[in-house]
């Protein structure tokens, strides 16, 4: 019998024995497609789905691996990117954590990221490719991961009001991950910043509402504004873009003053999540005159710097808002003819537009001017 490997495995064998794991993954992954990158996602309608439209799943059933103590990355180790879980009063999620090969033990930031629905944290690093960005600029990713049986579809639950409240429900376990993170690797709690697609993008602006002293910077993808609904029917009419006011509504009492430096990116052809929840993001993320730091720096919404332009086949408009010191507060992408996806991704996820403005990069960029 003539047993032919295909050549994409004989390169998976190389990678493992070189020690690339993570490299020999994706080269299995690419030959089981047949060498053939998968499609962008195309947007789809929300009928009896909580918040995604149509979707491919890169990684439904990833090996499982127990919790395990945290270990540091020591010095010359390959990058690292690890399972491991949290629990609380509020139940148990799992995480993976992304250590770049770099990591010394030195105070790196610390980005988490936000899986939208039918998605997971592989399938979500290889769609923005943050890990990537990781080993380039030097710090530490962590992605929590729904569990299926808080929702069926692996949503973030933003729609419902018990989830949308500090030291409660999904924000307390994303919290708890982010802190315990903090502390297990001694990273730079000044430098920490969150971001997400879709469901997870509306969870990254309840986190940046209710945990304003945790995050100094929230990036949401294709989102909702926080408590833009309070339960099922209401979330579809915000997705929607139906009764968009209601989406602006004012931070929980439970909240502090300071608002979180914010960027959003929208596609203006999403038929999944309204564009016009992008409005409703600026809108609820603008300081308040009222606010102690509205008072020390006065904010100027009426001179916002708006520049267009193309990139990979994308034309954007960017708009820029600035304090009266010169920083930018926050930034709305929308990026025309672009569906529900996530702007200038990799084609091995899901939800993910190849063209476009590298939405990543960008976000990173915004955070890394901002400290808490």
């Amino acid at each position: 019998m003539n047993l032919r490997i295909p050549a994409g495995l004989l390169h998976a064998t190389r990678l493992v024995r070189g020690g690339d794991l993570i490299g020999a993954t994706e080269a299995i992954q690419r030959a089981l497609r047949g060498g053939v990158p998968a499609p962008a996602d195309k947007p789809g309608d929300t009928d009896g789905v909580p918040i995604e439209g149509q979707y491919r799943v890169v990684d439904a059933n990833p090996p499982a691996r127990g919790p395990a103590p945290f270990e540091k990355a020591t010095p010359h180790t390959p990058s690292q990117f690890l399972t491991r879980s949290y629990t609380n009063a509020a139940g148990t999620r799992e995480y993976k954590i992304y250590i770049p090969a770099a990591f010394n033990g030195q105070a790196l930031p610390l980005v988490v990221m936000l899986h939208g629905c039918k998605q997971g944290p592989d399938d979500f690093a290889a769609a923005t490719r943050m890990n990537s960005l990781a080993e380039e600029h030097g710090f530490i990713v962590v992605y929590p991961k729904q569990a299926g049986k808080a929702n069926v579809s692996k949503c973030w639950n933003w729609f419902e009001a018990r989830h949308q409240h500090r030291d409660r429900g999904e924000p307390s376990l994303i919290a708890g991950i982010t802190r315990d993170v903090l502390a297990a690797h001694a990273l730079d709690a000044r430098r920490v910043y969150i971001a997400g697609l879709s469901a997870g993008g509306a969870m990254a602006a309840i986190m940046g509402t209710t945990y304003p002293d945790l995050y100094a910077a929230v990036g949401i993808h294709s989102g909702l504004a926080y408590a833009a609904a309070r339960d099922v029917p209401s979330a579809f009419a915000a997705m929607r873009g139906q009764g968009s006011k209601r989406g602006r509504r004012k931070p929980h009492p439970d909240t502090a003053a300071r608002r979180v430096p914010t960027i959003v990116f929208h596609g203006d052809s999403d038929r999944t999540v309204h564009p016009s929840n992008g409005d409703d993001l600026i809108a609820q993320a603008s300081p308040q005159p009222s606010a102690p730091p509205a008072r020390e720096h006065p904010f100027t919404q009426d001179e916002p710097t708006v520049e267009r332009g193309e990139v990979r086949g994308r034309a954007y408009t960017r708009t820029t808002y600035r304090d009266s010191a010169g920083n930018a507060i926050m930034e709305q992408w929308l990026i025309h003819d672009a569906a529900h996806a996530w702007s200038g991704g990799s084609p091995e996820g899901s939800f993910s537009d190849p063209t476009g403005p590298d939405a990543s990069r960008e976000m990173l960029r915004f955070f890394l001017q901002h400290q808490s």
